[in-house]
């Protein structure tokens, strides 16, 4: 029993030494400690004021509940940075009346990643996403918070598979 019980133990062992940190939402962090992640300006064409703050901030929380890293001012290990590009609504569908029955507000970002620590997995990449509305919906309000935040929780995601994932 003894020794079963000693090689059991001996295999847990290597197997978790093995499979270095694991993380439960698959984020790769390597050796980093610390992230940053710069203001992202809106240089959209059509301003929306506060967006750049709430993406930032979103942003920033994402990265600071899923991983253990440390958020930083500067000189941290991995480092986002970018712009908002793009806030723009359009419609997608039409009534029999040739007037539009709903709208799609998206949002694009552009995004610049720097590991530090390994430079090879730096990137910039153009993220974006949509929400569709009813036309008859003004895009104030709780409809412009709720667009907003459920653009802004995809977008986030994706960036964060994007650098901490290898999905």
């Amino acid at each position: 029993m003894k020794k079963s019980a000693f090689l059991l133990s001996l295999v847990l062992l290597l197997y978790t030494q093995s499979c270095g940190i694991y993380s439960f939402t698959g984020a790769d962090t390597g050796e980093a400690e610390s992230f940053q992640v710069n203001f992202f300006q809106n240089q959209a064409d059509l301003v929306e004021p506060g967006i750049d703050r709430t993406f930032t901030l979103q942003l920033q929380d994402l990265i600071q509940n899923q991983t253990s890293l440390s958020l930083a001012n500067n000189n941290a290990d991995l480092i986002f940075e970018g712009e908002i590009i793009d806030f723009y609504v359009a419609p997608i569908t039409a009534t029999s009346e040739n007037t539009a029955a709903q709208n799609r507000l998206t949002i694009a970002v552009n995004v610049r990643y720097y590991n530090t620590l390994e430079p090879e997995k730096d990137f910039e990449r153009r993220f974006s996403f949509y929400y569709d509305y009813p036309a008859n919906a003004q895009l104030v309000g709780g409809t412009l918070e709720t667009a907003v935040n459920e653009i802004y929780d995809r977008l986030t995601q994706d960036i964060f598979n994007a650098a901490l994932t290898d999905w």
